[in-house]
């Protein structure tokens, strides 16, 4: 097989982008260039390597294991330019970090810490809801993940960053507004407005009822934070949340934290990545800023 590393990089931009037209904007090529790059990959391959289903390109299964070995293979050379960089002097490259939406409340502020003091370094954010940010790790598709639940059917390396609480929330004007205390048992008739089934906080809320034996009445399921607390200032009914997502000023969103026993459910922020991927020089640095920024402000607060 003659395939460049040039055309390697096309192809991963195809894998990712799913578009012939949008991997050639990435590589800055023209499409007619890259089809006929592409067609020259496949012919070196000697397999197809992608079909194009209602105008989105799907790979194979060769596709998929090229679009592995390639982003193995840009990975590497990411990594070697790092660590040129580096013993050069120098601290620049990119980043690649996905998180699940809730961590989106507190993770730009780190990385603008970050960026603070390496101003060189092009960050990548991806926010997605749980089983898109599994889904890139699947594919190692980014140097590191947040998520308050990882999977256990992936060998991760782990680092707890923080606690995510999940506190129960009501509108301002319900009737357990003012209550000092309220037991799990008064909200057997009240509707709930949950997360979606798969997110870390229905997982974490779905556990916790079912060890007290509640069954909520679920009347909505959505996968917005913003959605859920808007439906609950709305009087919709209750609903289980990180505290992050309340930004610290739940009052003013029209809604308000109850004290239910057995509240706020402990749950954790982790950071992880595929224990088989050897960090950049970057992401390791990201990696000890972040744990260094998280203790600080932990003693601090």
């Amino acid at each position: 097989m003659n395939i460049t590393f040039r055309q390697l990089r096309l192809f991963l931009a195809l894998a990712e982008t799913g578009s012939v037209s949008a991997a050639a904007r990435r590589t800055h090529v023209t499409q007619p260039t890259a089809s006929m790059q592409l067609r020259e990959v496949t012919d070196s391959i000697g397999l197809t390597l992608y079909e194009v289903v209602s105008r989105r390109v799907v790979l194979t299964e060769a596709g998929e294991e090229l679009a592995r070995t390639a982003r193995a293979i840009a990975d590497q050379w990411e990594g070697f330019g790092q660590r040129v960089a580096a013993i050069k002097g120098l601290t620049r490259g990119r980043l690649r970090v996905a998180v699940v939406s809730t961590a989106k409340y507190f993770v730009p502020r780190l990385l603008g810490t970050f960026c603070a003091v390496y101003p060189e370094i092009e960050i990548a954010l991806v926010v997605l809801n749980r089983d898109g940010v599994i889904g890139r790790l699947r594919e190692n598709q980014d140097d590191l993940y947040i998520m308050s639940k990882p999977p256990e059917t992936f060998d991760l390396a782990n680092d707890e960053l923080m606690p995510n609480p999940l506190v129960l929330i009501s509108s301002t004007t319900h009737r357990l507004a003012g209550r000092d205390e309220i037991s799990l048992a008064e909200l057997q008739q009240e509707r709930f407005i949950l997360r979606e089934p798969g997110s870390g906080t229905r997982l974490a809320v779905d556990a916790h009822f079912a060890a007290q034996r509640f069954r909520p009445i679920v009347r909505l399921e959505l996968g917005n934070n913003e959605a859920i607390r808007e439906a609950v200032a709305g009087g919709l009914g209750l609903a289980v949340l990180s505290g992050h997502a309340l930004e610290g000023r739940a009052a003013n969103t029209g809604v308000k934290i109850l004290p239910v026993v057995g509240f706020p459910i402990p749950s954790k922020w982790h950071l992880v990545y595929l224990r088989s991927r050897e960090l950049s020089p970057i992401a390791a640095v990201f990696r000890e800023h972040l744990l260094s920024e998280i203790q600080h402000n932990l003693v601090v607060g």
